[in-house]
């Protein structure tokens, strides 16, 4: 498994990560404990050294599955997010200190660590980013030595710009072929501050491995039955075309040309995979390919030009 480094950090992770939102059951409907231990194993087994979650994902429990099968001694490097309360009446993002320190303290029970690696704030509006609260926080965790990075997983390219600025570290950011825009528009700021990036969504909740007619339904639990209308989930099914013409050579699917697109990016640190069992992540690392290039630059440089033909970018 091949490594870059997590911006200015000093930390060494796979270029590919295991999210694990899928696994939780919390977005696409329930996976069993054994699936999910499965998945996690094999990801540590496949050489992957970096672990996504959140303290909100199955109301904390993946992180203390995490805690349980990635002893803190294993080259493992774990990266959480805090700022969703679910304990309230109605579930909210709360990025006031006294909150975030119980949220924190939580977390490392659950991921059985003293030292977190890596903790972000969970999607805040960037009025909440301005407040200028959690973040000075967050430097003031470092410097006490409970984490070893912060940062911000950003909902929009205007939050991650607000994060860079307050000083994150790491930005976990939504990039794909059909959402490439705002870290084209971040990166001189990436690159000067040299931020460590995560790039979730890579596959566009399964959208760019191409295997959807126009008509897609989905089933209850879904989140995807609520991301898109019928007329936008038909002409993003539509704009697939673009996709199409990378398959060839070594690019065996679709979902390789679109997961290949993003590890192409010198600003991304790691692509953050969501597979939902052993077999999907045996296919999602076998399709990453063996290293630059990962797609040829006049093919690259092509699809370019068909996602702006079809307004997909």
């Amino acid at each position: 498994m091949r490594k870059r480094p997590l911006g200015k950090t000093g930390l060494s992770v796979s270029e590919l990560s295991l999210g694990t939102w899928g696994l939780s059951g919390d977005g696409y409907g329930p996976v069993a404990e054994a699936e999910q231990d499965r998945v996690i194993d094999r990801a540590a087994a496949l050489g992957i050294t970096l672990f996504e979650t959140a303290d909100s994902y199955a109301h904390g429990a993946m992180e203390r599955r995490l805690g349980e099968r990635l002893s803190a001694e294993s080259r493992a490097r774990i990266v959480t997010k805090i700022g969703t309360d679910l304990d309230s009446a109605f579930p909210k993002k709360c990025f006031k200190v006294p909150y975030l320190e119980q949220a924190l303290a939580r977390s490392q029970e659950r991921l059985k660590r003293d030292v977190l690696d890596v903790v972000l704030l969970h999607n805040p509006s960037s009025v909440a980013l301005e407040k200028a609260e959690a973040a000075p926080w967050l430097a003031e965790q470092k410097a006490a030595g409970r984490i070893r990075a912060w940062g911000v997983s950003a909902g929009s390219e205007e939050v991650a710009r607000e994060a860079i600025v307050r000083g994150a570290e790491v930005v976990s950011v939504a990039f794909n072929a059909f959402s490439a825009a705002p870290m084209r528009l971040l990166e001189e700021e990436i690159q000067r501050e040299d931020v460590g990036i995560l790039a979730h969504s890579v596959l566009a909740y399964g959208l760019l491995a191409g295997h959807w007619g126009a008509n897609k339904d989905f089933s209850d639990g879904d989140h995807r039955a609520e991301r898109w209308t019928q007329d936008e989930l038909r002409q993003r099914v539509r704009q697939l075309d673009a996709l199409r013409p990378l398959v060839g050579g070594s690019v065996m699917t679709m979902r390789a040309g679109a997961l290949r697109y993003v590890l192409e990016s010198k600003l991304v640190s790691s692509a953050v995979l969501g597979p939902r069992s052993s077999l999907q992540l045996d296919q999602l690392v076998r399709e990453a390919g063996k290293g630059p290039p990962y797609l040829e630059p006049d093919a690259l440089t092509a699809f370019e030009a068909r996602l702006e033909e079809v307004g997909a970018v």
